[in-house]
């Protein structure tokens, strides 16, 4: 299913690594991690503060299809919250809508 994928830019162990992020997850309200680069292959599992999450899906999107949806599914209640809260982790980094970034869908680990 991966032989798709181009190789990954980063390990998994990165994906998720900020403490409000991290809680996010372990509280449900995180389902997806946008990254520039893939951390993680379908099926890979990550582990945070001794809980397992199971990455279910990996593909591209452009910025400007981002949802509320999936918004919400970064643990933000509005695409506006959510790209100002990728800017102020990244000074300087521009919100292009043509711009790709890999998603990173995860659930937890059965």
């Amino acid at each position: 299913m991966n032989e798709t994928l181009p190789p990954k830019t980063c390990s998994i162990d990165r994906l998720v690594t900020k403490e409000a992020e991290v809680n996010k997850v372990l509280a449900g309200e995180k389902t997806a991690c946008r990254r520039n680069g893939r951390y993680a292959d379908i099926g890979e599992t990550m582990e945070l503060q001794g809980t397992a999450f199971t990455v279910t899906n990996v593909y591209q999107q452009a910025l400007g299809d981002l949802t509320v949806e999936h918004a919400k599914a970064e643990g933000h209640t509005s695409v506006d919250e959510y790209r100002d809260s990728i800017l102020a982790m990244h000074p300087g980094m521009p919100w292009l809508p043509h711009m790709k970034v890999w998603v990173h869908e995860f659930q937890k680990a059965e």
